[in-house]
């Protein structure tokens, strides 16, 4: 079986997989469980992590495109100590109702907000509209996003 090179949260790593296997698996089995199982489709963007800084759907890429790349989960992106800005707008707006799309809602707007510092209402559910939240929090989403970038919130 063939290893790769990935480059997770800052750190590198080899491992053993099918040149086909979702990267969503291998980070999974890695135990960055952050990065949630969705519908598996890329519909619904519970799996999304960064790659090179853009959000992707981890469960369509598989870990052969992984390499090479530099990898961001949740888990890199900040910690309960040291929270990044977004995680820490989302707890003080109280996002999560079930939770399970927040670390995708997170890194999406994560990669947003490394690209545009100040983004508008419209951009930011631009962003987000691969995400999906059963719940109906997006508008908390919204307003956590706002907030995170320094507008109103």
């Amino acid at each position: 079986m063939p290893r790769y090179r990935l480059r997770i949260n800052e750190g590198v790593l080899s491992v053993e997989s099918d040149a086909d296997k979702p990267l969503l698996y291998v980070l999974r089995g890695l135990g960055l469980t952050a990065t949630k199982f969705g519908c598996g489709l890329g519909q619904c963007g519970a799996c999304t992590v960064l790659a090179d800084g853009t959000a992707v759907q981890s469960c369509q890429m598989t870990v052969a495109d992984a390499q090479d790349k530099s990898i961001t989960t949740l888990e890199g992106l900040g910690t309960a100590a040291k929270p990044h800005p977004l995680q820490a707008a989302f707890i003080a707006h109280q996002v999560p109702q079930c939770g399970y799309c927040t670390s995708g809602m997170i890194m999406s707007a994560a990669a947003l907000l490394e690209k545009n510092r100040k983004p508008s209402e419209s951009e930011i559910r631009s962003a987000l509209e691969l995400n999906l939240c059963r719940c109906g929090s997006h508008t908390r989403v919204v307003s956590a996003v706002m907030a995170a970038s320094g507008q109103r919130g």
